[in-house]
């Protein structure tokens, strides 16, 4: 599927972009009304010119054929418009596709587009073949008609640009079956396709294998043979006279493979109206038979009469066991039809489900990458990268919970018996142990005993051991005035380490100070609005420097408060400051935490 043109490219039909994005957004079966729009959009532009090129690019580029294509599987009795819709999105599909000249990824387009546009527009054929048979009344049959014709002609253009899938239509298993029907009106119709692939593409016929060629030809030789009905012999003369005019290798196999075509035509259709291409045809297959006309016309002939006698025994045998078989007949042919219907109904069901999948696919891709160019827009460049890594943590956290929960889930369902064994023993004990503690307080208290004591001997020997213990290790006295020394001594080491770190507690302060200052900064600046946005009331909080003041002083009077409610053991020192410095370690969560704005002025 085509993508949406990069920034680098000329710009897009404003009418074709807003038509994308509505289609985008919309409901399913709101989209095919939606697409009738291309109708004007494609008619607003003369044929053949610059403009009309460059619009249809873009309806490729957005992938707007690829929405008509996918429609037009679709069961359009259900659908609003009905089949007129998908007529109109046939025409409009064949439009886009002729004079489109695609240079990115042409292969695709030519190989794998355009085939399979040109299966969707003979299956539309096909359903619409079928509800003109089925339809009784007149005006709907008229109807269903002229929209088959509508998409006889937009598959007629559509080869007509491409003429390459001539063969693809003829070697497509739908166009057979929309040209192998009994119905007068619609098989002209497929007559006339016909007729336009061997006037557009002449040697068509010779480029399909030989299964489908042969039948093809069965097919026209049986419309001559089984009616006669002067516009289907004539469609079906000027058909096979083509095929002999323009290939001349199959004037040959029309006169083996079909030996009595000529008396046929001769016999049956002369004087129907349309005797200048019978003569013509006649003319070629005479001069094909006239070398070996002899012997081998007798021949043909005494064949044909065998043959007549032998199938009208056969006839008069069968008719004889006729009211037989017409119960057998009747219940083969329901069976088969309910069978064929239920495969159709599955069929339809499974392309209507991966229609689905596809659109909500498509929207939802959309949808990425609109979100995707709307973020790079918002973001800046150089948050881009920081912005993608929270999203692919984000996405990499909710696969983890998704594949935990899952995995609890599933060792909750395993463990389920084990954890009702676990309740019923922990139930168990639980009982237990309530009954001992009943049985426990129901026991009378036991009397109390006393320890026993020490005998006089163990008294003696226990003293001799802490005397002798005394003895060897003398304890060492200090006076209270080498305690009064020792004591000044240890303050006056601790306030003169205190005067050494004060400056680098405050230069390491002050640059805390700034990296709160710095950081402030960019979270003010990354959520700021743009300058289309900006109002006086945001410039003033930006500007202001009375809120920070107020806060600085607010937070300094707590911090004081704290401070002189302290136990003495945290103002151990303080006798060495000033009376109004207060101790660094209180301010440091206030200072890592303030941010004055504005500019400073000298």
């Amino acid at each position: 599927m085509a993508n949406a043109p990069s920034a680098g490219l000329a710009a897009a039909d404003p009418r074709v972009l807003a038509l994308a994005a509505e289609v985008t957004q919309s409901r399913e079966q709101d989209i095919p009304l939606l697409l009738l729009k291309l109708k004007g959009i494609l008619s607003s532009a003369s044929l053949g010119c610059e403009e009309l090129k460059k619009i249809k690019q873009d309806i490729y580029d957005y992938d707007l054929t690829q929405y008509c294509m996918l429609v037009l599987r679709q069961d359009h009795s259900r659908l609003r418009g009905g089949w007129a819709t998908a007529a109109q999105l046939a025409e409009i599909l064949s439009h886009c596709c002729v004079g489109l000249e695609v240079k990115e990824d042409p292969e695709e387009f030519y190989k794998k587009f355009l085939p399979s546009a040109i299966d969707n527009l003979l299956v539309l054929g096909r359903r619409l073949q079928a509800r003109f048979i089925r339809t009784i009344k007149d005006e709907e049959k008229g109807a269903f008609l002229g929209w088959l014709q509508t998409v006889a002609d937009a598959i007629c253009w559509l080869f007509g640009g491409h003429v390459q899938l001539a063969a693809c239509v003829l070697q497509n298993d739908h166009f057979l079956q929309l040209l192998i029907t009994g119905d007068v009106e619609t098989a002209v119709i497929m007559m006339s396709v016909l007729h336009h692939i061997l006037r557009v593409n002449s040697s068509a016929l010779l480029q399909i294998d030989e299964e489908t060629l042969h039948s093809v030809l069965d097919e026209l030789v049986y419309k001559l043979s089984s009616t006669t009905n002067p516009v289907i012999g004539n469609a079906a003369t000027k058909l096979l006279l083509l095929v002999a005019k323009y290939c001349k290798e199959l004037v040959k196999l029309l006169t083996t493979r079909y030996k009595g075509l000529r008396e046929l035509l001769s016999n049956q259709w002369t004087g129907k109206g349309f005797d200048k291409h019978l003569g013509q045809l006649l003319d070629l297959l005479y001069l094909e038979q006239s070398s070996g006309k002899g012997e081998m016309q007798r021949q043909h002939q005494a064949a044909c009469k065998i043959q007549a006698a032998w199938r009208g025994f056969q006839t008069r045998k069968r008719i004889k066991k006729l009211p037989q078989a017409v119960t057998t007949l009747q219940r083969s042919f329901r069976a088969k039809r309910e069978q064929e219907l239920q495969h159709l109904r599955k069929q339809k069901e499974d392309e209507t489900l991966k229609l689905q999948m596809q659109l909500q696919r498509q929207r939802a891709m959309r949808l990425f990458h609109e979100r995707q160019l709307a973020l790079l827009d918002i973001i800046h460049a150089s948050q881009v990268d920081k912005y993608m890594e929270e999203m692919e943590g984000k996405s990499a956290l909710t696969i983890q919970r998704f594949w935990r929960g899952y995995r609890a889930r599933r060792k909750f369902h395993l463990q389920k018996q084990s954890l009702k064994e676990y309740k019923a023993a922990v139930i168990i004990q639980r009982a237990a142990c309530k009954f001992l503690e009943k049985r426990r307080r129901r026991r009378p208290p036991c009397p109390w005993k006393d320890p026993k004591g020490l005998t006089d001997e163990q008294r003696l020997a226990l003293q001799q051991k802490v005397d002798d213990y005394i003895k060897l290790h003398p304890a060492s006295q200090m006076s209270e005035e080498m305690s009064k020394e020792l004591h000044m001594q240890a303050q006056e080491k601790l306030a003169q380490f205190l005067r050494r770190s004060r400056p680098d507690r405050r230069a390491a302060q002050r640059r805390e100070v700034l990296l709160a200052q710095v950081n402030a900064n960019m979270e003010l600046l990354m959520s700021a609005p743009g300058l289309a946005e900006t109002t006086e009331k945001v410039l003033d909080v930006f500007m202001s420097r009375s809120i920070p003041v107020a806060t600085k002083a607010r937070q300094s009077h707590n911090t004081m408060l704290k401070y002189t409610r302290c136990p003495w053991w945290k103002k151990l020192g303080d006798e060495f400051m000033e009376d109004d410095i207060i101790p660094d370690d209180a301010l440091s969560a206030e200072l890592g935490t303030l941010f004055i704005g504005g500019r400073k002025s000298f």
